[in-house]
């Protein structure tokens, strides 16, 4: 089969097209023919060896994927041969075929194609949970959405309104995705480029700042965040996209009760239930239209490298996909 591959660290050019063999499925996992791949950040901090977790060489990428089920492995009982699924794996997803855990597959509703239902594992749950499990969002809160356009941050603005958002605030870098954040149901949006966007966001809220902020940049988006909430605000920090880690003191957080919560996806993938109630709550979202996903591109596997240049150039909006 066909897989994209890299051997070494480095830029979108070491990814590279191998023939390779085609898995066989293990005791309780199942083989995917791959119909479409999600394409994330986690993906090209995997390629540049910066993964909160080791990334062995040589490596093929990917960790969302939708297809159907080709071959069945011992005591699996919960899905059939040719069963249309998605999940999240491990590694291996950048490629014709993968293999998955069994018990992580979710069935896609008749209506939802592989393209729109692999964009929810990794950055719909990550949306989901972090408002709701880490964020603790309460009805009638406001909440602060950074990269409001993005793949997390376009379904976070659509979930924080479901779940009784008082207010929805996002940040996004240029007109074009400030206003893609107000069409998804932001209240107010305001473009993080500016060097006062801090104090729009306090003025957006009468001063009284904002509950709960979901912030994945890292540097000094991360200390004005803090300086955005209102006592007992909660910062939920999913990420750190600019490559820049955030030095702070615990103590300066005393005075307004204020936390500060770390999420990793990986960690819910382990609580089985609630992977598949919030999967299944997400798909449900989006065959009744309610939650609407913003496709970025589809593009061909062989076009891997440029997708990631892309991506992380932000020269693209919503989630990217990749199809074999």
């Amino acid at each position: 089969m066909k897989a994209i591959q890299f051997e070494d660290y480095g830029g979108p050019d070491v990814l590279e097209m191998k023939e390779i063999t085609k898995p066989q499925p293990g005791e309780g996992e199942v083989v995917l023919k791959v119909e479409a791949i999600g394409v994330n950040y986690a993906d090209t901090a995997r390629r540049e060896g910066a993964y909160v977790v080791p990334t062995p060489l040589p490596f093929i990428p990917g960790a969302e994927v939708a297809g159907v089920v080709e071959e069945v492995g011992e005591n699996v009982t919960t899905v059939n041969k040719g069963d249309r699924v998605v999940t999240l794996i491990e590694k291996g997803g950048y490629a014709e075929y993968a293999t998955a855990n069994a018990q992580t597959l979710i069935p896609i509703p008749e209506g939802v194609t592989s393209e729109t239902a692999v964009a929810l594992p990794l950055q719909g749950l990550t949306a989901y949970h972090i408002i709701t499990t880490m964020g603790r969002l309460e009805k009638g809160e406001t909440i602060l959405v950074h990269a409001g356009a993005g793949g997390v941050g376009s379904l976070a603005i659509q979930l924080a309104n479901h779940f009784g958002a008082g207010m929805v605030i996002a940040t996004a870098s240029t007109e074009e995705k400030l206003q893609l954040a107000k069409d998804l149901g932001a209240d107010a949006v305001i473009n993080y480029t500016e060097s006062n966007w801090r104090e729009q966001v306090l003025e957006a809220t009468g001063g009284k700042g904002v509950d709960v902020a979901l912030e994945m940049a890292g540097g000094d988006v991360f200390h004005e965040t803090v300086k955005c909430m209102r006592s007992f605000g909660r910062v939920v920090v999913y990420g750190v996209a600019s490559g820049e880690p955030a030095l702070m003191y615990p103590s300066g957080l005393m005075n307004r009760n204020l936390s500060v919560i770390g999420f990793f996806l990986p960690q819910i993938m382990k609580r089985r239930e609630l992977l598949m109630s919030s999967m299944k709550e997400l798909l449900m979202l989006t065959q009744s239209g309610d939650l609407k996903l913003t496709i970025g591109g589809v593009y061909p596997l062989s076009e891997a490298a440029n997708v990631h240049e892309l991506m992380q150039g932000r020269k693209t909006k919503g989630k990217l996909v990749l199809v074999p």
